[in-house]
């Protein structure tokens, strides 16, 4: 097996930039931080995508917002919506909060449709879903079912959380998350991947994208033990949830 590069690490991470009292300074260099680290994307505030997307063009890093964040409470018709306006202003992924409320009622039926429809309107733009679960509410029972709905749903990917619920990832729910999901299901961790050592961990579990708002830290640490040089970059990250 060849030896895991930068590029392994860099490409994990969403780089977060969701909380609410980022300013547009803040967001802008929290994109130009993505760009000189070469990371997965960037996930922003809705109303920024369309400048966050003109920032991101000639790089590698993909643009992605929020779908019925951070509750999952919208009707289906406006998360649909949301998803139609993201994919307009340049999104190439989406992470849709499931609606919490519904799973907790066992309403499946309903949650598989509110999935689906947003499912539908992005993969028929050839742009991709990540499906958020908001694990510290439910059972193991929900996480379960879930896994195997957005598997028969083909989304791209499954999430353990917003980052803005009372807690984020956790090895155990990434185990079963993995476990539970069909090989063509990626899974995604948010909340609590903060340095390069559990950025590290989850990989190992077969995790391939953290949302995270440390990721200068992070990959300054996985640059160090790599033995590459640091990436000289001025402005402050834009840090924002996870």
């Amino acid at each position: 097996m060849a030896p895991l590069t930068y590029l392994d690490f860099s490409k994990m991470i969403d780089h977060s930039l969701l909380q609410p009292n980022l300013t547009e300074k803040e967001l802008e260099n929290g994109c130009k931080l993505a760009v000189a680290y070469d990371v997965a994307s960037v996930c922003i505030m809705p109303y920024y995508l369309q400048r966050c997307s003109d920032l991101l063009v000639g790089s590698t890093v993909q643009p992605s917002t929020t779908i019925g964040f951070p509750h999952g409470g919208h009707k289906t018709v406006i998360k649909v919506a949301e998803a139609e306006q993201a994919l307009r202003d340049g999104g190439t992924e989406l992470d849709m909060v499931v609606n919490i409320s519904q799973v907790l009622s066992g309403n499946w039926d309903y949650v598989r449709q509110d999935i689906a429809e947003v499912i539908a309107v992005t993969h028929a733009a050839g742009k991709k879903v990540k499906v958020i679960f908001e694990n510290c509410y439910l059972k193991d029972e929900h996480k379960i079912r879930l896994c195997e709905i957005c598997g028969e749903l083909k989304a791209d990917w499954v999430k353990t959380s917003t980052g803005y619920g009372s807690s984020g990832a956790t090895m155990a729910d990434l185990t079963l998350m993995r476990q539970h999901s069909p090989a063509a299901t990626q899974v995604k961790a948010a909340g609590g991947v903060r340095d390069f050592q559990t950025l590290l961990q989850v990989r190992q579990l077969g995790v391939t994208r953290c949302g995270a708002s440390r990721t200068k830290d992070m990959l300054d640490e996985c640059r160090k033990q790599l033995d590459l040089p640091a990436i000289e970059f001025k402005g402050s990250s834009g840090a924002g949830g996870y």
